[in-house]
């Protein structure tokens, strides 16, 4: 099959670029032909003022990105186009380029940019949704991205005209949602079910189940509010005792985070920076259990995934799909998000029954062996492709 797919890289890496260079690999080694159009945000760098105000219509619509990318598509002729993500330098005009030969896309929803304009439904330190029912202008009042109503409008304006254009009603053949939850927001926003596929993450190499395991907790994760560390270094003030834990990851807020670490005196925290995957996966491989603490929506984690790989089992929050996800008193166990106190008390049943903790990590490793490698993901992915295409012929015929 003939594949090509779609992603405009972020500033900053995250998940969704783990998952679209893992899933091509997936397809080439299975044999398939892939062809990439990849843009990045960094483009967008050291832009002067007036190339920066340009740069809001070209996000709504870019003829010359349709251009370029048209010519691309006549070139390869795709059985497929696999969408992962156009904002903002690519620009949604791409879709019409594809409906115009007949060429059928699917589309993964890493988040929620199509409902909400900063795309995660969180809004000064609290899940927000005044968006799904009514207008963007809630986001704009707010300037929900990026703090600036100026950009936030920009965004506002090219989910409204290509609403009103219906793009990703008439051209999408398949929505691929990360978890149930993530489907159920959209299907409530008014999608079609008939065209959502339910795929998760998967762990591109398998680490292998952990053989032991050592006297810490871990956190991976970005240093920032939405997932939760300040909720974390919170709860552990309260713990009966010095526990360890390891931070593994960057971010804006690790400056102000190590501070109140040692304002805390709490020893057994060490912040470890960002590291290699190979290094990540041997400090969570290892640990007693690793931990979610958000506080708002996450997609699919793939710090979750690696611990199931792993054997390690999860705590978490019991928000949005992560609730989904992590299965309470079988691969992790939950606790109220945003609440410290409810999370010591998690750790602490944690760290004083290992014996159930070893059993979690158990199923953690056996959800992962059913649910989460990279042959079932395949499998998973080519189905949607088929029903993709069955879907764009018969509208055709």
């Amino acid at each position: 099959m003939k594949i090509m797919m779609v992603h405009n890289v972020y500033q900053q890496r995250g998940g969704e670029e783990v998952v679209f260079e893992s899933e091509r690999r997936l397809l080439e080694e299975n044999g398939h032909e892939v062809t990439c159009y990849v843009r990045s945000n960094m483009e967008l760098e050291n832009l002067t003022l007036l190339d920066r105000i340009a740069v809001a219509p070209r996000m709504v619509w870019s003829s010359k990105t349709r251009r370029e990318f048209a010519a691309i598509v006549d070139s390869v002729r795709p059985d497929i186009v696999h969408i992962h993500n156009t904002f903002m330098v690519i620009s949604p005009s791409i879709y019409s380029a594809c409906s115009e030969r007949r060429v059928p896309i699917v589309q993964t929803l890493h988040n929620f940019r199509l409902l909400c304009p900063a795309a995660n439904f969180f809004r000064h330190g609290r899940i927000c949704e005044a968006c799904v029912n009514h207008t963007l202008l809630p986001s704009i009042r707010h300037g929900c991205y990026r703090n600036s109503r100026g950009a936030t409008a920009a965004v506002a304006a090219m989910l409204t005209l290509h609403r009103a254009l219906d793009t990703w009603r008439t051209s999408v053949s398949r929505f691929i949602a990360l978890t149930e939850f993530a489907k159920g927001k959209f299907v409530a926003s008014g999608f079609s079910p008939e065209r959502f596929a339910v795929k998760p993450n998967f762990a591109d190499c398998d680490p292998g189940e952990r053989v032991h395991v050592d006297d810490y907790a871990v956190f991976v994760g970005r240093l920032d509010g939405p997932k939760g560390v300040r909720v974390l270094l919170d709860a552990w003030k309260m713990l009966p005792a010095p526990y360890p834990l390891q931070i593994v990851g960057d971010g804006p807020e690790r400056e102000a985070m190590e501070a109140q670490v040692r304002q805390a005196q709490l020893p057994g925290i060490v912040f470890r920076g960002r590291l290699s995957r190979a290094e990540t996966i041997e400090i969570v491989k290892s640990a007693r259990f690793a931990l979610v603490p958000s506080i708002w929506y996450e997609g699919f984690p793939m710090c979750v995934v690696e611990a199931f790989a792993c054997g390690t089992p999860v705590l978490c929050s019991k928000i949005g799909a992560l609730a989904e996800i992590v299965e309470h008193g079988s691969t992790g166990l939950h606790f109220s998000p945003c609440d410290p106190q409810d999370l010591a008390r998690t750790v602490e049943w944690a760290w004083n029954h290992s014996t159930q903790l070893v059993a979690m990590g158990h199923a953690a490793r056996h959800k992962y062996e059913t649910a989460y490698t990279a042959k079932q993901n395949y499998d998973l992915l080519i189905g949607i492709y088929e029903q993709a295409r069955a879907a764009a012929a018969s509208r055709i015929n």
